[in-house]
């Protein structure tokens, strides 16, 4: 049976992880949180969050959460995972990182730390459907040169980056396809869009748990692609998909989603 180490165990995130590992049946051996969060010392059953009875521990305890865990999941902060990563790492536990905010420098190194030491499954998005939408990509570039492509995201308004890592993800595929070599975030006053700019917008309103649109447009019609996440529980049910997957993988490289669902 599948067992998990979660950190930011009482977040969103980790919360939704959990619960629906447990309806899978899968159970969550080891839980982190910050040294100062009030949830250490607790269960996952006193919480509320589950039905286990795994203690939450401090992140200074985190070679004791991972002892009995097969994968380590990750949807924290930039700072947390820095530190957390390499720990787990020389561990030698399998890693699901859906943490996003990375500068390009941490990215380098936290990808560094994992490539090559451990089986890894490093993605800015984990549902289903948004690694679909960025399959899609390749086939649009059928679209010809007066035609522009943007991308708009909203999320919720606790949501600290912007760009979303998603929509920085489908800019980036963009852009390999469209030759884009400037990212506007918005515009004001007189400023036309030119040629070599890719127009990433972003909103942060209410409890949105994420909503990416992919707007090309020509002359004379316009297609939108748009993906929508009901609830965090989309990012949690790829997460779990992804770690049941990873769970059968030896070699130590760092995987995609698209290689979780069989795209590549």
């Amino acid at each position: 049976m599948l067992k998990l180490c979660v950190a930011g165990a009482t977040g969103r995130m980790g919360v939704a992880v959990i619960q629906h590992a447990n309806s899978k049946g899968i159970q969550t051996v080891g839980a982190i949180e910050s040294v100062s969060n009030p949830a250490v010392g607790k269960t996952l059953h006193t919480l509320g969050i589950s039905d286990q009875d795994t203690e939450i521990q401090s992140s200074e305890q985190l070679e004791s959460a991972l002892s009995k865990a097969d994968v380590f999941i990750s949807f924290t902060s930039p700072t947390a995972d820095l530190i957390n990563i390499p720990i787990v790492v020389r561990k030698r536990k399998r890693i699901i990182l859906g943490t996003t905010g990375f500068t390009t420098e941490q990215n380098r190194t936290i990808t560094n730390t994992m490539n090559g030491k451990v089986p890894a499954v490093f993605s800015p998005n984990y549902s289903v459907g948004v690694n679909i939408f960025f399959k899609l990509i390749d086939t649009l570039k059928a679209f010809p040169s007066d035609y522009d492509f943007s991308i708009n995201e909203i999320h919720h308004t606790d949501k600290k980056d912007a760009p979303s890592g998603t929509a920085m993800k489908l800019g980036d595929l963009v852009s390999n396809i469209r030759n884009y070599t400037k990212v506007v975030s918005g515009r004001e006053g007189l400023n036309s869009r030119q040629p070599n700019e890719l127009e990433i917008t972003s909103l942060r309103t209410g409890g949105v748990s994420g909503i990416h649109n992919l707007i090309i447009a020509g002359p004379h019609e316009m297609l939108r692609i748009e993906h929508t996440a009901f609830s965090r529980d989309a990012l949690a049910q790829g997460a779990v998909y992804a770690a049941e997957w990873l769970n059968k993988q030896d070699t130590p490289k760092i995987y995609s989603m698209a290689d979780v669902l069989g795209l590549t």
